[in-house]
């Protein structure tokens, strides 16, 4: 039923089985997903939960925020950028150089990975509060296609939401539309550790505009 909230014995079960780290979790999560935003295309930039609408994201803030992470060190190491970011939904790109190479001439794993992770960590950010964080806690990649120039686009989207744990996607495809790599995250929602705010004060960054505006 679109927009009905599970039941407590629905939550349980499915915290049941993400505890004994079963496959069965998985299918769980995407049984209990309940539309914590619903009907996205009324108004893409408010967040909508358990039927409330929410306050509705300040895009001055996001304008910071990807200023900000962009200019981390390792995103700066890979050449990667956080493109867009709206609710549930993010975007990387990174140009592919010499230093993305393995030693074969294609593309290292590892920057799969790493893109992967990137745009699945925060297609999230959006439906969590200000001041709240969290962290990858188990990354699948599987490497689909070999490229070695050119553009790389990774869109990321959030499966489900929840108080303590997030389930995210990525898929990377080339500037062609070519399927290149796919994967999921799970993230440990962190309370007052590993925010942004954490992030400005560790890049020494100034302050950035409330997330949410009313």
């Amino acid at each position: 039923m679109k927009g009905a909230k599970p039941s407590a014995e629905k939550i349980a079960l499915a915290s049941f089985f993400d505890a004994m780290n079963r496959p069965i979790a998985s299918v769980c999560f995407c049984l209990l997903r309940y539309d914590i935003l619903d009907d996205r295309n009324d108004d893409p930039k408010r967040l909508k939960r358990d039927g409330e609408y929410m306050a509705k994201m300040n895009p001055e803030h996001i304008k910071a925020l990807l200023e900000l992470i962009n200019h981390s060190p390792y995103f700066e190491l890979l050449a990667m950028r956080v493109c867009a970011l709206n609710i549930g939904y993010s975007r990387v790109e990174v140009e592919l150089s010499n230093q993305h190479m393995n030693p074969f001439g294609a593309i290292h794993g590892g920057v799969y990975s790493s893109i992967i992770d990137t745009a699945a960590y925060w297609s999230a950010y959006c439906e969590v509060d200000e001041h709240v964080g969290f962290t990858s806690i188990d990354v699948s990649v599987n490497n689909l296609s070999m490229i070695n120039s050119g553009k790389i686009i990774v869109e990321g989207k959030s499966i489900k939401v929840g108080r303590s744990l997030c389930v995210t996607e990525a898929v990377a495809k080339d500037s062609g539309g070519k399927l290149l790599a796919q994967g999921t995250s799970k993230l440990m929602i962190l309370h007052g550790k590993q925010s942004v705010h954490d992030a400005i004060k560790a890049m020494g960054h100034k302050e950035l505009p409330p997330k949410f505006i009313d």
